[in-house]
């Protein structure tokens, strides 16, 4: 069920900017779980991880949605309004001509 959030018009539907958590990855660190920001697409660990890298990069940025880039899952979350998207909405993407 899709929580009331009201910052969905702002998924731009990005590719991982990283095959794992950018920062991470450059720490030589690991992680749990990765998060793909919808706004910029950077990729970053879960809450569960130690780092904490998706939620510092709201904290950051504020860019308030994410979602869950693990395998069968289709979800995210609004950092702002605080609720899960589930099942989380894809934009088409449209190619430039």
């Amino acid at each position: 069920m899709q929580g009331n959030c009201s910052h969905l018009d702002q998924i731009q539907n990005p590719s991982p900017n990283s095959d794992g958590c950018e920062e991470c990855l450059k720490m030589g660190d690991t992680w749990v779980h990765l998060r793909l920001c919808e706004i910029c697409g950077h990729a970053g660990c879960c809450d569960s991880s130690k780092n904490r890298h998706a939620t510092k990069h709201f904290r950051k940025t504020k860019h308030p949605i994410m979602r869950s880039i693990e395998p069968g899952e289709d979800w995210g979350w609004c950092y702002i309004d605080e609720v899960m998207i589930e099942p989380f909405p894809r934009r088409p993407r449209t190619i430039a001509r």
